[in-house]
């Protein structure tokens, strides 16, 4: 690998409680809390399960939900009550509070979808809530390069599911609304394809392969590129989908804690307290439609010590465009 690459496992981790399921988590990770702002990634499935996830809360952050197959009705206390479909960007920005809640439609579908977090600017920490659904996004076409052995015009095809990617006037821009500094793609590789992504080399990024085959091989890792490359090279013989995501290094304190973001301790700390208070609860996160005050996830308890900022283990060095397979 290039100097300052680095591939982070994912892990299980239960989801949505006793009638939950399991998804494997790649950020935030002991290694690299974040990648530009992106701070968590999930991947759900793909598996035939009900999703049943109550009411929750979010603070600081924005919701970024990308289906793969299968449906969610999303439901959330800004008044939100959508079906999310493949190929539709969802995006719940939290700002000083929202809640929601998510439920697969139909009796055991198979699932599979990505979900991520997006740190708000500390500028936007305390912004009403609001939800966009993105039926529209941005396609950007990479040409093949470097004599790929496969078809001709083996090239792939990046969704922009929020950002800019590419160069000048060719670049496609995603209308999500985000802050600078962030990009993410849905990237499908033909087989033989051997491509050039133009990248900007102010951010960091990070790669995720998306297929699956199903034989129980375990979960893919997530390949890190420190910043300084101006584009990334991605092939594959048989064709590939992957999730590039990429932003600006952070600098931020960061406090996370289970649904939290915060700056500091007591950020998360207030906002636990305002989640476990009915009245506190009601005027700060709001009422998700078809449920109940009592339908929804306790917070867990906090640590008997103060959370103090994430801080990254991975170092940030320029490096040459690396070559993935």
């Amino acid at each position: 690998m290039a100097e300052g690459e680095q591939l982070l496992d994912g892990r299980e981790v239960p989801l949505g409680g006793v009638r939950g399921m399991s998804v494997t988590r790649w950020l935030p990770h002991r290694e690299l809390p974040t990648v530009g702002a992106w701070c968590f990634l999930d991947r759900i499935g793909p598996q035939r399960v009900d999703m049943r996830v109550q009411p929750h809360p979010h603070t600081a952050l924005q919701t970024v939900t990308w289906p793969l197959v299968g449906e969610i009705l999303h439901r959330d206390s800004v008044g939100s009550d959508v079906v999310v479909r493949p190929g539709e960007l969802n995006l719940m920005t939290a700002g000083r509070g929202v809640s929601h809640s998510e439920d697969s439609l139909g009796e055991q579908p198979l699932m599979h979808a990505v979900q991520l977090w997006v740190v708000l600017p500390p500028e936007q920490d305390d912004d009403e809530p609001r939800f966009e659904q993105q039926r529209e996004l941005p396609v950007l076409e990479v040409p093949g390069s470097r004599g790929a052995q496969g078809s001709p015009g083996a090239g792939a095809r990046a969704t922009v599911l929020v950002g800019s990617l590419g160069e000048g006037s060719g670049a496609a821009a995603s209308p999500a609304r985000v802050a600078p500094g962030l990009v993410g793609a849905d990237v499908v590789l033909d087989p033989g394809a051997d491509v050039e992504v133009p990248v900007d080399p102010a951010h960091e990024h990070a790669l995720l392969t998306l297929d699956t085959d199903g034989a129980g091989a375990g979960p893919p890792a997530l390949r890190y590129l420190p910043p300084g490359a101006s584009s990334l090279r991605l092939r594959h013989a048989d064709g590939a989908r992957q999730l590039l995501l990429g932003g600006t290094p952070s600098t931020d304190d960061l406090v996370m804690f289970w649904n939290f973001i915060g700056r500091t301790h007591d950020d998360v700390e207030r906002a636990r307290a305002d989640w476990e208070d009915p009245d506190a609860r009601a005027e700060r996160f709001g009422a998700v439609p078809g449920w109940t005050a009592e339908q929804r996830i306790p917070s867990p308890p906090l640590p008997p010590v103060r959370l103090t900022p994430r801080r990254r283990r991975a170092r940030l060095v320029g490096a040459p465009p690396p070559a993935f397979s």
